[in-house]
């Protein structure tokens, strides 16, 4: 039987490769923060942290290897951010749903080199076609379709006809509706079918397709004109998208 000093033994290199794990992490993320993804190298949290680079690789195959792991704990810092500010609320799902896309900007507005990493790099492995679909069982991208599969199951929401779209999309949208389906079931919410149709489909991809591009827009500053009250023109699009599914 092993002793508990050999059991000690043997659990000290685990628990020392944790906390120097902690710290390339902790680390990682300090210089994103501070100075953006490109300044997230190996080099760089070697000399950070008073070891060599190559000791780094103990840890992480490759710089893209350890933004993918950076990736996932900036993801999950959001979905918790969100999960607080819907947390306690009676509201029903539209009221959650807008309350995450306001929660969405304003969280991209203030961590705008996480919000680089995350949503508008392509440095990281989040990029592939299958990566895309796997983020909707991130936090934030669970958080934010389950929420939209609330609104789905409500009775004021005037689903789209499938004939509203084009047809070249159609093989595209069925794989990704089915995805969704699945992936709603597995949290719990089981949305018939018939609710979420390949027209439904297309509407949520451009309801995210142009949230997405209205707070990378104002993120980095390329409105087409200046903008005295960005919050109202925010405001506005979530207006509109909500006429376009048919809520009040």
């Amino acid at each position: 039987m092993d002793s508990p000093l050999s059991r000690t033994r043997e659990g000290r290199p685990r628990r020392q490769r944790a906390a120097t794990d902690r710290d390339i992490r902790h680390t990682a993320r300090a210089l994103l923060v501070d100075d953006g993804p490109e300044a997230v190298t190996l080099r760089a949290i070697a000399r950070e942290l008073g070891i060599t680079a190559p000791a780094l690789y103990r840890y992480y195959g490759s710089r893209d290897d350890l933004l993918e792991h950076l990736r996932a704990d900036v993801v999950a810092d959001l979905g918790d951010v969100l999960e607080q500010r819907i947390a306690g609320t009676e509201a029903d799902g539209p009221a959650r749903l807008f309350a995450i896309c306001r929660g969405f900007r304003q969280w991209a507005l203030t961590h705008t080199n996480e919000f680089t990493l995350v949503f508008a790099s392509g440095a990281t492995a989040a990029t592939s076609s299958t990566a895309k679909l796997q983020q909707l069982s991130e936090p934030f991208g669970r958080l934010f379709l389950l929420a939209a599969g609330d609104v789905l199951l409500s009775d004021d929401v005037a689903l789209p006809s499938d004939d509203g779209m084009p047809a070249e999309l159609r093989d595209d949208l069925a794989g990704y509706r089915d995805v969704l389906l699945a992936v709603l079931a597995e949290a719990g919410t089981d949305v018939p079918a018939d609710r979420l149709t390949v027209g439904t489909t297309y509407l949520m991809m451009q309801f995210w397709a142009r949230l997405y591009g209205h707070v990378t827009l104002e993120v980095f500053g390329n409105y087409p004109i200046p903008i005295a009250h960005p919050d109202t023109l925010f405001e506005a699009l979530l207006s509109d998208l909500a006429r376009e599914i048919g809520l009040a």
